[in-house]
């Protein structure tokens, strides 16, 4: 049975709730406790695959690994994939549930409640910590009523309540005062202490205002967290920019609409020797060496924005010059000639630039699994999350078991975490001429967790009320 039972809420999203987790997971398995993460209800195009081919939220995947336990969907019972701006793909425990996903937003309570309940319950027997991450914020007063996340799961587990704002975008004595305020009673109950994260400067320029918000709540600032640079993996969207550098190999990274899993290049960003580039606006792509498509949670809608926009055709002239094109799982679908979807199951047919001789359906039964095939002599790991089941019309295998095909510089895979590879960054280091050591991915991630455990809790101030 769980001995303390933590909970971060934020006052906005994007709050940092996701990387505090993390941390605290991380922070509480080196004191040697048996620690587990939970998230009732994630909604992000970045999922995981476990080991039984279940799927969860990349946060809660790395939140597990920071507890050191094995990633498990009853950390993340219910994920929300968007797939346009009014309708999602419910996942509950791990598997697509198509009857859910048609349901309106607040007839879906009734549904997921008790499924949200017997995972955090299980997860409180199981655990000595048990370290629990809101959604968006508590204080979304239109959400309350359908609420599975916040609020509610705070009083089913009796948790600690931390409140969480981003001192870096302002207002944060604002955030945290309207948010409290905006609690019933027995709610505000529950909140033992304010962070203010992301922090830059001179802490002493705060003055009184810790005390002052203390004084107006009866809740005391227990945290200051700086702004730390990290190399750990974002939640649900790809914040960092950088742009061409001249005498560096340069990667472009096109973010299309419904761009899913991007933290998967986190390995090539992070790799000394060259520069990726996220790009979202159509730009010339003739200073870029290399260019990758990443998945998609719905290729169709994203092939026609790669046409609205023009990005096609400067696609294709960057094809024309036989410079190397890697595309992963919807990537790949959209080098193909076509993509059908006979059930309906994102935006309907849609040609696709037809770089790769292949043909792609969408099929109803979803593909999640981890996967282990052999390529040029080594293994390769990674996982597959797909609905698409895709035919050769002439391009080549490039990986076995119908993982990859490839034409000329242009390669397709439906495995995601290729660049965890060591071996497999090498050798898309050789085909850009670069001489760099590869970084061990694995290695970095264990190292961040360790780190940031340290920087955000012991450093902060804030441990001294966690013990």
């Amino acid at each position: 049975m769980a001995l303390k039972t933590i909970m971060l809420m934020g006052c906005t999203s994007d709050a940092g709730k996701s990387f505090l987790t993390a941390a605290l997971c991380r922070y509480y398995a080196n004191q040697g406790y048996r620690v587990r993460p939970f998230k009732a209800q994630n909604m992000s195009n970045f999922a995981a695959v476990t080991r039984d081919g279940l799927e969860m939220g990349r946060a809660q995947y790395l939140q597990a690994i920071a507890a050191r336990a094995l990633p498990d969907v009853r950390m993340n019972p219910v994920l929300l994939k968007p797939m346009a701006d009014t309708r999602s793909a419910v996942i509950v425990m791990g598997r697509p549930d198509a009857e859910i996903s048609a349901l309106p937003w607040f007839d879906r309570k009734p549904r997921l409640w008790g499924v949200v309940q017997e995972a955090l319950h299980s997860l409180q027997q199981e655990a000595e910590i048990l370290v629990i991450e809101g959604a968006g914020s508590p204080a979304e007063i239109n959400l309350k009523k359908s609420d599975i996340v916040n609020m509610r799961v705070a009083k089913e587990a009796q948790a600690d309540v931390y409140l969480v704002a981003d001192i870096d975008k302002g207002g944060a004595f604002a955030h945290l005062l309207g948010t409290w305020m905006c609690l019933d009673e027995d709610e505000k109950k529950l909140v033992k202490g304010f962070i203010l994260n992301k922090f830059r400067g001179d802490k002493t320029l705060l003055r009184e205002a810790p005390m002052w918000l203390e004084e107006q709540t009866g809740i005391p600032v227990v945290a200051i967290v700086d702004m730390l640079p990290h190399r750990l993996p974002e939640e649900d969207t790809l914040h960092y920019r950088a742009e061409p550098k001249f005498g560096m190999k340069n990667i472009a990274l096109l973010c299309y609409p419904f761009a899913s899993n991007l933290d998967e290049f986190d390995p090539l960003i992070h790799q000394p020797g060259l520069q990726v580039v996220p790009l979202r606006e159509v730009r010339n792509l003739e200073v870029f060496d290399a260019l990758i498509l990443p998945g998609s949670r719905n290729t169709a809608e994203s092939m026609r924005w790669l046409n609205s926009t023009g990005w096609s055709a400067q696609i294709q002239n960057f094809a024309a010059q036989q410079k190397p094109i890697l595309g992963i799982c919807g990537g790949l679908q959209l080098l193909g000639r076509q993509i059908l979807d006979p059930a309906h199951l994102e935006s309907g047919d849609m040609a696709g630039l037809g770089l790769l001789d292949l043909e792609t359906t969408l099929d109803p039964d979803k593909t999640t699994l981890q996967t282990t095939v052999e390529h040029e002599g080594q293994p390769l790991s990674g996982y597959e999350i797909h609905h698409g089941v895709t035919r050769s019309l002439g391009a080549s295998p490039w990986l076995p078991q119908n993982l990859g095909w490839q034409q000329g510089q242009v390669r397709g895979a439906y495995l995601h975490g290729l660049f965890e590879n060591r071996h497999f960054v090498q050798d898309f280091l050789n085909i850009l001429n670069i001489q760099a050591e590869v970084l061990d991915w694995q290695t970095e991630t264990e190292q961040e967790l360790t780190r940031i455990a340290v920087q955000v809790v012991k450093d902060s101030g804030w441990e001294r009320v966690l013990t």
